[in-house]
């Protein structure tokens, strides 16, 4: 089969398209026949070694977080599946691989697909999905009646939070483009903010949760909206102490993240917040709440007009690395 694998990291790091063998599935793994891989930003931090200290990997590695596709097999102790079901994943990042045309997965990282979804449209809701469950469920703590502001909430991140969000029975509050507002306030949001025409931390103040996609230029705005004891978690801005403890990292990665996060930790702790980040983790039974979600609210993530078939993966990278896109990139199969 074909497999798009980094042989060495690299900023401006290219992968190579070559033929391996098709894996063979354990005992508790299914074997996929991949339809659709979604390329995010991750992928161009995993070429760079960006992410090294959370994930190393041995090299060659099969790279490709998430993706949607078909059981070709099933291995002896997999119960929940058979072959012809479409399925999709985030995969463990441990043992990443959707660049390929086929993918061993645990079963315990898998789920059915929304039904009716298309294959690529599929692919584009694990990473997202996860990141939003995960986020607020065990990172943040979230509880009903809590409010949660997402500043840039408008893009595809926001679309798979909000109705997760509120699901979770949290009042949404989101910052964005003006052209994406009716769009978010028929998805429940409960005030929607045009970044261009009001600035956030001039207007709101006593918030719950607060979740960051914008990186650390916005971290001041977003603490001084925050009520004491309110909880701040950035998906772009630096890892911290809470995390590698939460993470099981050990004792060196511990001290390294806690230096890395020391300034965050220190100004929320200053007034009364707390700071934390979070990497994305494989979880099958999540992605199944995820889908129900997906299905009952009829959340379609925007994907990129531009078709990318496995030969071309590094075009792909480019164009996630340098845009503008237009919604998820995806490699077909």
């Amino acid at each position: 089969m074909k497999a798009a694998q980094l042989d060495r990291y690299a900023k401006a790091g290219r992968l190579v398209v070559r033929e391996v063998p098709v894996p063979e599935p354990a005992a508790n793994e299914v074997l996929v026949k991949v339809r659709a891989a979604a390329v995010n930003p991750l992928e161009l931090l995993l070429v760079a070694g960006s992410v090294r200290l959370i994930q190393d990997y041995r090299l060659p590695q099969t790279l490709g977080n998430e993706c949607s596709g078909v059981v070709e097999r099933v291995g002896s102790k997999v119960g929940k599946f058979r072959p012809g079901d479409a399925v999709y994943t985030r995969l463990p990042l441990e043992r990443i691989g959707a660049f390929a045309e086929y993918v061993a997965v645990e079963e315990a990282a898998l789920a059915k697909m929304p039904a009716g979804y298309a294959f690529d449209v599929a692919a584009a809701v694990p990473l997202t999905g996860l990141t939003a469950w995960q986020g607020l469920v065990e990172v943040l703590e979230a509880h009903p009646g809590q409010t949660l502001l997402i500043p840039g909430g408008s893009g595809s991140f926001g679309q798979m939070a909000v109705p997760i969000a509120r699901a979770l029975g949290l009042r949404v509050l989101v910052t964005g483009n003006d052209r994406a507002r009716e769009r978010f306030l028929a998805m429940g949001v409960e005030r929607y903010m045009d970044y261009r025409r009001e600035n956030y931390w001039e207007k709101l103040s006593g918030i719950d949760l607060v979740i960051d996609t914008l990186g650390a230029g916005e971290f001041g705005h977003e603490l001084s909206v925050l009520k004491p004891g309110g909880r701040l978690l950035s998906l772009r801005t630096a890892p911290n102490g809470e995390f590698a403890r939460r993470s099981g990292f050990p004792w060196y990665k511990r001290v390294l993240f806690s230096l890395a996060g020391m300034k965050y930790d220190r100004a929320a702790r200053r007034q009364g917040k707390e700071y934390r980040f979070m990497f994305v983790h494989a979880d099958g039974a999540q992605l199944d709440r995820i889908t129900q979600i997906v299905g009952r609210h009829h959340i379609t993530p925007a994907i990129d007009p531009h078709r990318f078939s496995l030969d071309r993966i590094n075009d792909a990278l480019r164009l996630v690395a340098d845009g503008p896109i237009r919604g998820k990139v995806i490699v077909y199969m």
